[in-house]
């Protein structure tokens, strides 16, 4: 089982950041929370440190931990450890592996088309808020 730390990146308008997976990739074009997979002697709070520096160029702080999903797709098993995080400064944020990357508000997250461990996460936010 793959082990993926996954950040809830909120704004200062309380909108959530998205990305959209790139063509060539599995589950491509879909949208997702930033982050990644753990590397072997990293903590999950590193690796989603590491994940968000390689993914937008930016340094985030993890905060609370939120939940915890496990879904099996046909390319692996995969727990996604999710947390709350904030970007130090999204103004100089880029996409370095995603198409595209948006500011959504949780009552629009369904207007996107999400992975289903995704759509557990957006399950709890909606909860949650």
């Amino acid at each position: 089982m793959k082990i993926v730390g996954t950040a809830i990146i909120f704004n200062e308008k309380n909108e959530i950041l998205i990305g959209q997976r790139p063509e060539g990739k599995d589950l491509a074009g879909l949208w997702e929370f930033p982050g990644g997979k753990k590397e072997e002697g990293e903590t999950i709070k590193e690796c989603i440190v590491r994940e968000i520096r390689e993914e937008l160029d930016v340094e985030c702080e993890v905060g609370e931990f939120l939940l915890e999903v496990v879904k099996e797709y046909k390319h692996g098993e995969f727990k996604l450890e999710v947390y709350k995080s904030r970007i130090k400064d999204a103004s100089s944020m880029k996409a370095l592996v995603h198409q595209d990357l948006k500011w959504v508000s949780i009552a629009k997250l369904d207007n996107y088309e999400f992975p289903p461990a995704d759509i557990d996460i957006i399950k709890y936010l909606k909860e949650k808020n």
